[in-house]
């Protein structure tokens, strides 16, 4: 039996698996957030590690840390989408784990009275059309090797309404647990999964941003989490190596939760 630590509320670096030695893994928005703490998690799991961001500072720092490769890139663009896929491909002559993860939410997404179009439309581009970009890249090559994990992020809010609504933000997160559920669906019997993971509010420098500009939101949220703290990017990282691996290979077409109860919840404790 491989060792293991129990994660911990502050993230501290836990003994992991080595479920994904030999495999490629390529991750977006890898450059911070839930992105650089997965890109961090596959890599001490073995896998080969593409990091892939807009940023080139943080995707490259992210990169050499991981000992990974960096590629540059603006996932609305289906043309650099294609050259994402190809480098992991060329480079490492597979690509088995598509984390399709990166995405945006910003303070102009607020409630549908007050998004303008401009808002909604970036937001739905970096959030659902890059996935769908990203998983029709990603699919010819898991075909043809018979197996692959594609692994897009949603959010807890695609599956229950919030009164502090973020209009586009959660109409893209509950387009991606859709696209996710139909692919899973219509290519599993060529071996290839795909799970929408589902994250709750997690410490990273997105949700910082938000709720420091509005700390009665931030509040008013907090409240609603059973185990009274939002997550780490760690232990949502973990949740995506355990979906990246075989330990995960009965598990298709899922929305995966990780949000510390609150989708489970009518009155948190006190």
């Amino acid at each position: 039996m491989t060792e293991q630590t129990t994660p911990s509320p502050a993230g501290r670096e836990a003994a992991v698996c080595r479920r994904l030695v030999g495999r490629t893994a390529v991750v977006t928005g890898a450059g911070s957030g839930i992105g650089l703490a997965t890109a961090r998690r596959l890599t001490t799991e073995g896998a080969h590690v593409v990091c892939a961001d807009i940023d080139e500072k943080a995707g490259k720092a992210a990169a050499e840390e991981t000992g990974g490769l960096f590629v540059q890139a603006d996932v609305t663009d289906p043309e650099q989408v294609e050259a994402l896929f190809r480098t992991a491909y060329d480079t490492y002559g597979s690509v088995d784990v598509a984390f399709n993860n990166a995405g945006i939410s910003p303070p102009d997404d607020d409630s549908i009275l007050r998004t303008g179009l401009e808002a909604w439309k970036r937001v739905q581009e970096v959030n659902l059309t890059s996935v769908y970009l990203c998983c029709k890249a990603v699919l010819p090559y898991m075909q043809r090797q018979g197996r692959g994990s594609i692994i897009n992020t949603a959010s807890f809010v695609a599956v229950m309404g919030a009164a502090t609504s973020q209009i586009s933000y959660t109409a893209s997160k509950g387009g991606v647990l859709a696209m996710s559920r139909e692919l899973g669906v219509q290519f599993a019997r060529e071996g290839i999964r795909v799970n929408a993971l589902c994250p709750g509010p997690v410490n990273t420098p997105l949700l910082k941003e938000l709720f420091a500009k509005d700390p009665e939101r931030a509040a008013r949220r907090l409240v609603h989490v059973p185990v009274g703290r939002f997550a780490e990017p760690e232990e949502i990282a973990a949740a995506v190596a355990f979906l990246a691996s075989d330990d995960s290979s009965f598990v298709n077409a899922a929305e995966f939760l990780v949000d510390g109860g609150i989708a489970g919840a009518y009155v948190t404790p006190l």
